[in-house]
C-alpha cells in the first residue's frame, strides 16, 4: 500500500507479544495482524486504537501514512 508504514511489528515484538496473541486482545484473525505487519491491510480506527491499547505504543508510532 503506497504511503503506508507499519511499525507494529517492532512494537509488538518490544511487548513480549505473539502474533496470535495480539490478535487475541484485539478481536481478529492472525491473519490481520500478518497483513498489517507486512503493510498490506490499513486499519480502521477501531483497530488501530485497540492495538495501540495493547501494545502501549502511540497510534502515530505504530501507523504513518506518507
Amino acid at each position: 500500500m503506497d504511503g503506508f508504514v507499519c511499525n507494529l511489528k517492532k512494537y509488538r515484538q518490544l511487548a513480549g507479544m505473539t502474533q496470535e496473541e495480539l490478535a487475541f486482545r484485539v478481536h481478529v484473525r492472525r491473519e490481520t495482524i500478518i497483513r498489517l505487519e507486512a503493510g498490506k491491510y490499513n486499519p480502521s480506527l477501531k483497530l488501530a486504537i485497540e492495538i495501540s491499547r495493547a501494545v502501549r505504543a502511540p497510534i502515530e508510532s505504530l501507523f504513518e501514512f506518507e
